[in-house]
């Protein structure tokens, strides 16, 4: 991967609950055509480190550049607006509202009525399985079709950055396979992307670079495909 500048730069950033830091001076960026991981185990802080880009939680200290404007503090609908989306943890679906509807709300700041339209349909063209299915209600899907109409919801803002907390979570092998390969298709479309897992193995394999966390701070970061042979990551996070 050649060096490009960063479409998201994080530095520095530490996050509180209260008076108990949650992550502490973390550092990171997203480089233009690629997919980032940052893998750790459960309460490391991964989740915290996307809630305080995407405009959920506000950092104590550090700063936040999308494509090179500091953004630090910005609610997330101003960011979606400059082009970061975001897939939470859990999906967060309307389960009452049809598969159509939860579409439709995902470009809920975008007012080029044609474009959503387009844009629905080259979303659906990457989840064909889901095409025949406008009108079913989201909470009828199965948890696999449920994190693919999470993904999709979250394209039809039109990102130029996605942000995905856990997509693999609780998923059969199977359908985690198929996750990761619309990942890579959806970079490939030109969408930089940041996936946050406890699935080290799958994020690993997807992705360009990697950030280890590990309470709250970045404690290795690199090549994915190197740390994926070190030594420390095998045993922390591969069971090798």
């Amino acid at each position: 991967m050649e060096n490009k500048a960063p479409s998201l730069k994080v530095e520095g950033l530490s996050t509180f609950y209260g008076e108990v830091p949650a992550i502490m001076d973390v550092s990171m960026e997203i480089r233009r055509g690629e997919v980032v991981t940052m893998v750790g185990a459960n309460g490391a802080g991964k989740s915290t480190v996307i809630k305080s880009v995407s405009g959920i939680l506000k950092p104590n200290a550090g700063r936040v550049k999308l494509f090179g404007e500091d953004v630090t503090g910005y609610n997330a609908d101003a960011l979606v607006k400059r082009g970061l989306s975001v897939v939470p943890e859990g999906r967060r679906l309307f389960s009452e509202m049809t598969l159509k509807e939860n579409l439709e709300l995902g470009a809920y700041t975008r007012s080029d009525r044609s474009g959503v339209r387009r844009d629905m349909e080259r979303v659906l063209s990457l989840f064909p399985e889901l095409k025949p299915r406008l009108t079913t209600l989201a909470g009828k899907f199965s948890g696999g079709q449920q994190q693919m109409v999470a993904v999709a919801r979250a394209l039809m803002s039109n990102p130029r950055v996605l942000l995905l907390d856990e997509p693999t979570i609780g998923l059969a092998p199977v359908i985690v396979d198929r996750i990761s390969a619309l990942l890579l298709e959806i970079a490939n479309s030109g969408v930089d992307i940041l996936v946050v897992e406890q699935n080290a193995e799958v994020a690993l394999e997807i992705a360009h670079r990697a950030y280890v966390l590990e309470g709250g701070r970045v404690i290795a970061q690199g090549d994915a495909k190197t740390l994926a042979q070190s030594e420390q990551i095998q045993k922390a996070y591969l069971g090798i």
